[in-house]
């Protein structure tokens, strides 16, 4: 294996007994950028000089025994969605000038920089992060390190193809319908989107009760590690919670055999791929024989996409009306569709898409009274062309359609997360997808680290 493969534990473990330093992993994550990104264009910024200034403060830091924290030192990125000093965040649009200025952090870049992360540069987006696959007029198309034919899946798709090709160990995504879940499935890696206000934002976003921030790494262990570095809170978030209580790295790992979960196939509406269920429900089976008690159950609500197609919408078309003149006609058309449709609905409208939102999430809380967990797909199909915004011939027309495990939680607010399941026989990657109740954050790790250690995988 070489460095450039380490999880952030395992390098930080080499930084601790001078075996490596941040700024030879910060050399090897580079070079895996020079290497891979054209074909992969995960990064639409990389600052390699601003890097190794601060793998080289890390290495300082570890050599004299005085590291800042967990992940000191180790290569990471960002989305362009989250506010960074001296950096353009454009979101992935080109109505977004690159002059700025540029002079605040978002919550989640500045404790990134605390913890003395090395930050390589800014994943990418698809326009404000709109859709489940990641492509934009403004940097073209992100595609999986698995089969580069293949999308990353989105809208963090940027974050999941870096971290799956080595190009930096750990990333922070956005999450408002599935966009850490879906790429974190479709490149093979682990995403968690925790519970609502469990990482503070700022600005606030304009999709509102849906928008969460997550970490996206290799493994579990690297993912609860990330979050307790930027689950702090932040004065400039109001809806932000009060620190967690202990840490997730420790948290991760609580025994939870024994447990009950429930597994629902297709949430009782879900059409899934054959190859996608027979993998996912292998897993779960693993899960079982280790000692998880597993129940097939269905939490009993129907789709609820009308309600969030009126709460994306509306949020797509408040930020959106606030863009310079012309922006329509540069806007991806199927954005410019999701905007004139928000604009289209009441006041009315949305109080009744928030009240359906509500009772989604009152069903599910009593839902976890009988169950610890529920585990379904993370996707129901595997990852299709790049360049789409939905599978090729399938007939469908948005993006939500072939997401439809994942967009419910973000309703409900509750913590779920994506680990890889297997893959299908063509190589691509598929995740099983744990979703717990509203502030359970350390267990849907726990759930994750078992299954992780029942059935490793490998990111290649």
């Amino acid at each position: 294996m070489s460095h450039r493969e380490l999880t952030a534990s395992e390098l930080v473990a080499a930084y601790a007994t001078g075996e490596l330093s941040p700024v030879e992993a910060t050399a090897d994550a580079l070079q895996a950028i020079e290497e891979r990104d054209g074909e992969l264009n995960a990064y639409c910024l990389v600052d390699a000089d601003r890097a190794l200034e601060q793998a080289k403060a890390a290495e300082i830091r570890w050599r004299d025994g005085n590291p800042i924290g967990w992940l000191d030192g180790v290569p990471s990125s960002i989305k362009d969605m989250f506010l960074t000093a001296g950096w353009p965040t454009r979101r992935g649009s080109t109505s977004i000038p690159a002059e700025g200025p540029w002079d605040v952090d978002s919550p989640v870049m500045a404790r990134m920089r605390e913890a003395g992360l090395v930050v390589l540069g800014k994943t990418t987006t698809p326009e404000i992060a709109w859709k489940g696959v990641t492509d934009s007029a403004l940097v073209g198309i992100t595609r999986n390190p698995v089969d580069p034919s293949k999308t990353a899946g989105g809208s963090s798709g940027g974050s999941a193809a870096a971290v799956a090709a080595d190009m930096g160990a750990i990333s922070v995504g956005t999450d408002g319908g599935g966009s850490v879940r879906i790429p974190a499935s479709f490149c093979g890696i682990v995403g968690l989107k925790p519970t609502h206000g469990r990482i503070p934002l700022f600005p606030a976003s304009p999709f509102g009760p849906l928008s969460h921030a997550g970490p996206m790494a290799r493994s579990v262990d690297d993912t609860a590690l990330l979050l307790d570095v930027i689950a702090t809170s932040d004065p400039r978030d109001p809806a932000a919670l009060a620190p967690p209580v202990g840490t997730y790295r420790e948290a991760v790992r609580r025994d939870v055999r024994g447990l009950i979960a429930a597994f629902s196939p297709t949430l009782g509406y879900v059409d899934v791929d054959p190859e996608v269920a027979s993998i996912v429900a292998a897993a779960v089976k693993a899960l079982d024989d280790a000692g998880l008690q597993i129940e097939q159950a269905d939490p009993g609500f129907e789709d609820p996409k009308p309600s969030f197609d009126i709460l994306w919408s509306t949020g797509a078309a408040k930020l959106l009306d606030s863009f310079p003149p012309g922006s329509e006609d540069r806007v991806d058309p199927g954005l410019r569709r999701v905007w004139e449709q928000g604009k289209t609905y009441s006041a009315s409208d949305y109080l009744d898409a928030t009240a359906a939102r509500a009772s989604l999430g009152i069903l599910m809380g009593e839902f976890h009274t009988r169950y610890d967990v529920l585990i379904t797909p993370t996707i129901p199909i595997p990852p299709f062309e790049a360049g789409h915004d939905v599978p090729p011939g399938s007939g469908l027309s948005e993006w939500p359609e072939w997401t439809p495990f994942t967009y419910p939680f973000n309703m409900t607010q509750q913590p779920a997360i994506s680990v890889p399941a297997g893959r299908t026989s063509k190589g691509l990657p598929v995740g099983l997808q744990i979703v717990g109740p509203r502030h359970s954050d350390d267990l849907v790790l726990a759930v994750a680290k078992l299954l992780e250690e029942v059935r490793p995988w490998v990111v290649r």
